[in-house]
Protein backbone atom coordinates (compact mmCIF):
# COMPACT_ATOMS: atom_id res chain seq x y z
CA UNK A 1 0.00 0.00 0.00
CA UNK A 2 1.35 3.26 -0.86
CA UNK A 3 1.27 6.45 1.35
CA UNK A 4 -0.91 8.57 -0.25
CA UNK A 5 -2.43 12.26 0.59
CA UNK A 6 -5.59 10.62 1.64
CA UNK A 7 -3.71 8.61 3.94
CA UNK A 8 -1.72 11.26 5.69
CA UNK A 9 -4.77 13.36 6.35
CA UNK A 10 -6.51 10.45 7.70
CA UNK A 11 -3.80 9.62 10.10
CA UNK A 12 -3.54 13.31 11.04
CA UNK A 13 -7.18 13.46 11.90
CA UNK A 14 -6.86 10.08 14.03
CA UNK A 15 -4.01 11.56 15.74
CA UNK A 16 -6.17 14.92 16.63
CA UNK A 17 -9.00 12.70 18.00
CA UNK A 18 -6.73 10.58 19.96
CA UNK A 19 -5.20 13.39 21.39
CA UNK A 20 -8.35 15.45 22.28
CA UNK A 21 -8.82 12.20 23.88
CA UNK A 22 -5.71 11.62 25.35
CA UNK A 23 -6.06 14.68 27.07
CA UNK A 24 -9.40 14.01 28.20
CA UNK A 25 -8.02 10.81 30.15
CA UNK A 26 -4.90 11.98 31.73
CA UNK A 27 -7.24 15.20 32.92
CA UNK A 28 -9.69 12.33 34.32
CA UNK A 29 -6.47 10.62 35.91
CA UNK A 30 -4.60 13.94 37.21
CA UNK A 31 -6.98 15.24 38.99
CA UNK A 32 -7.81 12.60 41.68
CA UNK A 33 -4.01 12.34 41.96
CA UNK A 34 -4.42 16.17 43.18
CA UNK A 35 -7.02 15.26 45.80
CA UNK A 36 -4.72 11.82 46.99
CA UNK A 37 -1.45 13.26 46.61
CA UNK A 38 -1.15 16.92 47.18
CA UNK A 39 -4.58 17.15 49.54
CA UNK A 40 -6.44 19.16 46.86
CA UNK A 41 -10.04 19.89 47.81
CA UNK A 42 -12.91 16.98 46.81
CA UNK A 43 -14.95 18.57 44.50
CA UNK A 44 -12.04 18.31 41.83
CA UNK A 45 -13.61 14.31 41.67
CA UNK A 46 -16.54 15.50 39.51
CA UNK A 47 -14.93 17.00 36.43
CA UNK A 48 -12.36 13.87 37.22
CA UNK A 49 -15.36 12.02 36.26
CA UNK A 50 -16.96 13.97 33.75
CA UNK A 51 -13.76 14.12 32.28
CA UNK A 52 -13.36 10.48 31.89
CA UNK A 53 -16.97 9.89 30.89
CA UNK A 54 -15.65 12.20 27.60
CA UNK A 55 -12.53 10.05 27.38
CA UNK A 56 -14.74 6.95 26.88
CA UNK A 57 -16.97 8.31 24.56
CA UNK A 58 -14.35 10.04 21.97
CA UNK A 59 -13.15 6.35 22.15
CA UNK A 60 -16.34 5.30 21.02
CA UNK A 61 -16.24 7.68 17.81
CA UNK A 62 -13.56 5.37 15.77
CA UNK A 63 -15.16 2.58 13.26
CA UNK A 64 -12.54 0.06 14.31
CA UNK A 65 -13.10 -2.86 16.80
CA UNK A 66 -12.60 -1.01 20.56
CA UNK A 67 -8.82 -3.84 20.70
CA UNK A 68 -7.34 -1.92 17.87
CA UNK A 69 -8.61 1.44 18.94
CA UNK A 70 -6.85 1.03 22.01
CA UNK A 71 -3.83 -0.25 20.48
CA UNK A 72 -3.61 2.92 17.93
CA UNK A 73 -4.81 5.10 20.65
CA UNK A 74 -1.87 4.42 23.05
CA UNK A 75 0.92 5.69 20.72
CA UNK A 76 -0.60 8.69 21.05
CA UNK A 77 -1.82 8.40 24.93
CA UNK A 78 2.29 8.45 25.66
CA UNK A 79 2.88 11.22 23.27
CA UNK A 80 0.49 13.75 24.83
CA UNK A 81 1.58 12.49 28.20
CA UNK A 82 4.80 14.02 27.67
CA UNK A 83 3.60 16.65 26.51
CA UNK A 84 1.22 17.14 29.98
CA UNK A 85 4.88 16.45 31.33
CA UNK A 86 6.26 19.16 30.21
CA UNK A 87 3.33 22.22 29.78
CA UNK A 88 1.35 21.11 33.65
CA UNK A 89 4.06 19.41 35.94
CA UNK A 90 6.71 21.38 34.26
CA UNK A 91 9.02 18.18 33.90
CA UNK A 92 11.17 18.38 30.31
CA UNK A 93 11.24 15.10 28.43
CA UNK A 94 14.80 13.34 28.20
CA UNK A 95 15.34 12.64 24.61
CA UNK A 96 14.79 9.36 25.51
CA UNK A 97 11.40 9.99 26.39
CA UNK A 98 11.07 11.88 22.98
CA UNK A 99 12.69 8.65 21.13
CA UNK A 100 9.97 6.08 22.91
CA UNK A 101 6.99 9.00 21.86
CA UNK A 102 8.20 8.82 18.40
CA UNK A 103 7.90 5.54 18.00
CA UNK A 104 4.60 4.86 19.42
CA UNK A 105 3.57 7.15 17.32
CA UNK A 106 5.02 5.32 14.23
CA UNK A 107 3.11 2.40 15.84
CA UNK A 108 0.06 3.83 15.54
CA UNK A 109 0.65 4.93 12.34
CA UNK A 110 0.82 1.66 11.17
CA UNK A 111 -2.45 0.54 12.71
CA UNK A 112 -4.23 3.24 11.17
CA UNK A 113 -3.28 2.88 7.77
CA UNK A 114 -2.75 -0.91 7.27
CA UNK A 115 -4.54 -2.41 4.81
CA UNK A 116 -8.77 -3.14 5.93
CA UNK A 117 -9.04 -6.30 3.75
CA UNK A 118 -10.05 -9.39 5.89
CA UNK A 119 -10.65 -9.36 9.62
Amino acid sequence: MSVTLSNLLGVLRIGALFAVTAIAEITGCYLPWLVLRQGRPAWLWLPAFACLGVFAWLLSLHPWAAGRTYAAYGGVYIAVALGWLALVEGVAPTRWDLLGAGVALLGMAIIVVQPRGGA
